[in-house]
């Protein structure tokens, strides 16, 4: 009979894949900023708090029926606020200072530290994303150094490792439209095998809020 404590070792070691989702404390005025003049501060936060339900959907899924591990990077507010509103099943640390790009890069660093294999980082302002996309990513990750997630305004909604590449944070222009070109002229330069996913829209500004009533639709078709 394999003991109590043996099989939750077991388990830890198979658990060599984490996804780990950055997003913000929803404040009026903080959140969503890009949507207030369409939306305004509580409609810019509302429409965050729907974004993130969904992400977390379907990464809960995601963990139940695969080998993932799961962690929420959050912005703004603190713990206590944080479980309040996400509830305390998901591991939840706040970013660490800097950029987006040094606190990606820290966060990668955090987790190969623990022992990950593979880990992959995205946010929540892509309504196409789902699970089978960020699955689809780990595969890729066996065989390639970096899998990046091509948003059509020129970023990225998701970025996979399976080491530390500081590298590639460094310099980007967040923000921009040379978000990707620069990162995947990094990646050529570091000679890393890169794999590309389809590419998905973002919902950052009043143009882009027909891709989410979109996606909300579809939904309640399914």
């Amino acid at each position: 009979m394999v003991n109590k404590k043996s099989a939750i070792c077991n388990l830890q070691t198979e658990i060599s894949n984490r996804l780990i989702i950055f997003t913000r404390y929803p404040e009026p005025g903080k959140t969503k900023t890009r949507l207030i003049p369409a939306l305004g501060p509580e409609g810019a936060v509302d429409l965050h708090r729907q974004m993130v339900d969904s992400t977390l959907t379907w990464a809960r899924q995601l963990k139940s029926n695969s080998v993932v591990s799961l962690e929420v990077c959050y912005e703004g507010g603190d713990e206590r606020l944080v479980r309040q509103w996400l509830g305390p099943d998901i591991p939840c640390c706040p970013q660490r200072n800097g950029d987006l790009g040094a606190r990606m890069a820290q966060a990668f660093h955090e987790a190969f530290s623990v022992g990950m294999a593979r880990v992959i980082i995205v946010g929540t302002d892509c309504p196409g994303l789902t699970g089978d996309l960020v699955r689809t990513a780990f595969e890729a990750l066996s065989d390639n150094d970096v899998v990046l997630g091509p948003a059509k305004d020129g970023g990225y909604y998701l970025i996979g490792l399976r080491k530390p590449v500081p590298h590639l944070f460094g310099g980007i222009p967040w923000g921009t439209g040379d978000v990707l070109p620069k990162t995947l002229r990094f990646a050529a330069d570091l000679n890393l095998q890169v794999y590309l996913l389809e590419a998905l829209d973002d919902v950052d500004r009043p143009e882009d809020l027909d891709i989410w009533e979109q996606k909300k639709c579809l939904k309640r078709l399914e």
